[in-house]
C-alpha cells in the first residue's frame, strides 16, 4: 500500500528489545531500520525516536501513540493522540496521567499534524490544547474482520468455552478493562434493578476484561449478595474466544462515561450482537445513531434500556442488523489509506 503512495516506511526496531516488530521483513516500500536508542525508554521518548528517524534519513516521523517528544529541528513529526482521557477524565492513575498530559501537550504543540479517532476527540483536542482545526485529522479505526464478524461460530468451541466459564444460561456481556470510566458499578446496579423489577428476566451479567485500576468497587458490587442475578468476572480472553462470547450474548451493554472511539462497541456490532450504549462522548458518533442509548449516570434509565431489549426479540434483531451494517463502514484498510494520505501531505 505504501509503495502505491510513493512512500517508504522505515519502522524503527531494535533486536535488543523484545517486540513483534523484530519479525518485520523488508519489502517494497517497507524497510525496517535498527536503532540502539530504542533500548532506553526515557531516551527514546525524549528525543531518541526523532534522532533515530533523522539518522535513517527519513523525511517525517510518525508516532502512533503521541508519547514521543517531537524534536522538530531534526524533522517534522505527525502523532496519533487517540483521545484525551488523561486530561478530561479524572479517575486515572495520577503518575501515568501526568506523564501522558505532558506528552500530549508537547505533541499538540510541536507536531505538524495530529491524527485522532473521532470527531468528538478532535473537538476535545482543539478545546484542551487550543489547536486549530486544520492541524487535527480524524481517522476512524477498524477491527479484525477475520475474527469479529457475523459468520456462524464454531459451535463445539463455543460450547466448550461457555462450559469452562460456567455460563449455563443467557447473559448480558460487557468487555473491556475494568476501570472507573467504564461505569461498571452502575451497570451492575442497573442489571440487578432490571431483574428485581421484571421477574421474567433470567440472565447472568458477564464482565470480560483485565483489572485496570480503581476496580475494587466493581469487584465488591459483583460479589455482593444483595439483589438478584449473578455477575461473572471472566478475566481477559483471547480475541477468538471474545468473538465466541459476543456471538452468544443476548445483549452487549456499553455504559462508558467517556470514550475516544470504543473498539469493544465496534467488535460487538461486527459480530451481530444486539448492543446498547450510553449517550456520552463519541458513542453516538461511532455507532451512527443506530443503537439504543441511555443516560450513563442514571441506573433506572440503563435498566429500562436493558429490559426493552432482552424482553423483545424484534428490538434485538433490529439492533443486530443495524449494528452489523454500521460496523461494515469501518476497516483497517480504510484507516491505513487515510493515515498514509495525511503523512504524505505532512511530509510534502
Amino acid at each position: 500500500m505504501a509503495s502505491r503512495h510513493s512512500i517508504e516506511f522505515r519502522p524503527l526496531i531494535s533486536s535488543a528489545v523484545s517486540n513483534d516488530a523484530n519479525q518485520f521483513e523488508a519489502s517494497d516500500g517497507f524497510r525496517p531500520h535498527q536503532t540502539s536508542l530504542l533500548r532506553i525508554g526515557r531516551v527514546w521518548r525524549y528525543g531518541g525516536a526523532c534522532l533515530s528517524a533523522f539518522n535513517s534519513k527519513a523525511d517525517l516521523l510518525f508516532c502512533p501513540s503521541g508519547t514521543t517528544l517531537p524534536v522538530t529541528s531534526l524533522l517534522p513529526v505527525v502523532a496519533t493522540i487517540h483521545d484525551v482521557t488523561p486530561v478530561v477524565y479524572p479517575a486515572f492513575p495520577e503518575r501515568l496521567a501526568r506523564g501522558l498530559r505532558f506528552a500530549f501537550a508537547n505533541s499538540a504543540r510541536f507536531c505538524r499534524s495530529i491524527i485522532t479517532d473521532s470527531i468528538c476527540s478532535k473537538q476535545d483536542l482543539m478545546n484542551v490544547f487550543e489547536l486549530p482545526e486544520s492541524r487535527v485529522h480524524v481517522v476512524y479505526l477498524g477491527c479484525d474482520e477475520a475474527i469479529f464478524n457475523d459468520a456462524a461460530p464454531d459451535f463445539a468451541s463455543q460450547k466448550s468455552l461457555l462450559k469452562k466459564l460456567g455460563l449455563d444460561r443467557a447473559y448480558i456481556l460487557h468487555h473491556g478493562t475494568i476501570q472507573p470510566r467504564k461505569n461498571l458499578k452502575r451497570l451492575i446496579e442497573a442489571y440487578r434493578f432490571a431483574l428485581s423489577r421484571n421477574r421474567n428476566l433470567d440472565l447472568d451479567l458477564v464482565l470480560v476484561g483485565d483489572f485496570g485500576w480503581q476496580y475494587e468497587e466493581v469487584i465488591a458490587a459483583a460479589n455482593s449478595s444483595e439483589g438478584p442475578g449473578r455477575v461473572i468476572l471472566t478475566g481477559p480472553q483471547t480475541e477468538s474466544d471474545l468473538a465466541l462470547l459476543l456471538k452468544a450474548a443476548s445483549l452487549v451493554v456499553i455504559p462508558s462515561l467517556y470514550e475516544g472511539f470504543c473498539l469493544p462497541m465496534l467488535e460487538a456490532m461486527a459480530c451481530g450482537a444486539p448492543t446498547i450504549c450510553s449517550n456520552s462522548s463519541c458513542l453516538f458518533e461511532i455507532s451512527g445513531g443506530v443503537l439504543l442509548y441511555f443516560d450513563p449516570l442514571t441506573v433506572e434509565d440503563m435498566a429500562a434500556s436493558i429490559e426493552q431489549v432482552v424482553d423483545n426479540s424484534t428490538v434485538r434483531e433490529g439492533l443486530s442488523t443495524r449494528g452489523k451494517q454500521r460496523a461494515a463502514c469501518f476497516s483497517w484498510r480504510r484507516c491505513a489509506e487515510e493515515t498514509l494520505a495525511i503523512l504524505k501531505a505532512a511530509a510534502n
